[in-house]
């Protein structure tokens, strides 16, 4: 691992884009910490103090994002997800709109405009969430002086053009670094927030946790990471045959090939989605009990029945969407009949959409329970062990599972360099890349 480490310095062109990577990563560390005027931090840091201990970790949830930025009230307090945000819904109008779909067959051409198309989607984005944003500080008393027209313009064009920026940011560290500029972004902001979580774990929370329990949660924390990545990098290889071709006198036989989808097709999505969604009822219920005078509100924080059942349903629901959206069983079939491919004992057309389909079904319901188990982890280990969610809630969720696939998507593309130039990778000389299990 060491050896492979220095290897990594070697590689000219690798070094320089470890580099630039680095760099770009700092001076997004360094946006964080510019502040909008006229908001009070420590009112802020306060909140969402009160926010994480009781619960309600929706405000907490999205600084975790923006790599707390929004604690911090700095001018990336939006972070980088409205363009998130704008590349999911182009993702998916390009399955739905046939017009957007025709310019995405047309190559790297047809991306770029689509690129083009969800950095112009970002900027009504970044406002209607600055606007959410300045109502949210006003009405909580956030702000040192009144609120204005001057405040409100500010504000709007702060949070914009710092989105933009590390837009821009996440765009450089694409074209000139390693690996998705974005969720290089997503991850350092999430990884930023681990070390503080530990320390303080160890440290100022021990005698109310107990070294028993601060050992048992770092064990768990290691083995919720290597089942991850297991997981993670887990395929179901479908074998897939090419048709004799007759050149002349003599009959080619094609070799065998493979199409490999991952147990997790669906990735963090689903999750994502499921954890935005049960935002709606806490705040819809919250709005209610305040004419009944109940705390409809609570029965949908987490940790709840309600909350735990809803989340589960909706894991399910998106995990079956979204696989089925991007990956339509038909459209494969077509594809594979269409090249003269075909998957062996099974009739081409029809029955080979079919066969997929079935697949797809049964590795989605295994794909979906693993991100139940993943997200629900910490609410199972806090109630178990009698502690707070905020010392169990880096054992699980949206941000180990970013961290953990990033993290493989960055070691596979310096292995790429590495293994390229002839040098050994991260597993050892004669082991490959990571890879997932190869169906005999």
């Amino acid at each position: 691992m060491l050896e492979s480490f220095v290897n990594i310095f070697r590689i000219p062109e690798l070094r320089r884009r470890v580099f630039v990577t680095l760099g770009l990563l700092v001076v997004w560390r360094l946006g964080v910490h510019i502040p909008i005027p006229g908001v009070d931090s420590e009112k802020i840091r306060t909140l969402l103090d009160r926010l994480t201990g009781e619960g309600q970790s929706v405000l907490a949830f999205l600084n975790v994002f923006s790599g707390g930025a929004i604690a911090n009230a700095g001018v990336f307090a939006l972070g980088i997800m409205p363009y998130i945000s704008a590349s999911i819904i182009f993702s998916l109008l390009i399955k739905i709109v046939p017009s957007l779909e025709a310019i995405a067959k047309e190559g790297p051409a047809g991306y770029r405009k689509i690129n083009q198309y969800t950095r112009l989607a970002t900027v009504p984005l970044c406002i209607v969430q600055s606007l959410y944003a300045i109502g949210i500080v006003k009405s909580m008393g956030l702000v040192t002086g009144g609120i204005g027209f001057g405040f409100a313009v500010t504000t709007i064009f702060a949070l914009t053009a710092g989105t933009m920026f590390v837009m821009w940011l996440g765009e450089q560290v694409t074209e000139y670094g390693l690996g998705n500029g974005a969720s290089l972004i997503i991850m350092a902001g999430i990884v930023d927030r681990l070390p503080t979580t530990i320390v303080s774990l160890l440290t100022k929370h021990q005698e109310d946790v107990g070294g028993e329990k601060v050992v048992f949660l770092l064990a768990l924390y290691v083995l919720v990471v290597i089942g991850i990545v297991f997981t993670t990098q887990a395929q179901r290889r479908i074998p897939t045959q090419q048709q004799k071709h007759v050149r002349g006198r003599r009959i080619a036989m094609m070799g065998r090939h493979y199409l490999p989808f991952r147990l997790n097709q669906a990735n963090v999505m689903p999750v994502i989605f499921a954890s935005a969604i049960m935002v709606l009822p806490l705040l819809l219920f919250g709005w209610l009990g305040k004419f009944v005078g109940l705390d409809l509100a609570g029965m949908f924080h987490q940790g709840q029945f309600l909350y735990i059942l809803g989340y589960v349903l909706l894991i399910f629901f998106f995990s079956y969407f979204w696989v089925f959206l991007m990956y339509k069983p038909d459209e494969i079939a077509n594809n594979l009949k269409e090249y003269g491919s075909f998957i062996p004992g099974i009739r081409p057309g029809h029955k080979t959409a079919e066969y997929l389909e079935f697949i797809f079904n049964r590795i989605t319901l295994v794909g979906a329970g693993f991100l139940c188990l993943v997200a629900l982890l910490p609410d199972l280990v806090s109630t178990a062990m009698g502690l707070e969610r905020y010392f169990a809630a880096f054992l699980g969720g949206t941000g180990i599972l970013i961290v953990v696939g990033v993290g493989l998507d960055l070691i596979q593309k310096m292995e790429s360099h590495l293994l390229m130039r002839h040098y050994s990778g991260f597993l050892g000389p004669g082991r490959g890349r990571i890879r997932g299990r190869i169906n005999r």
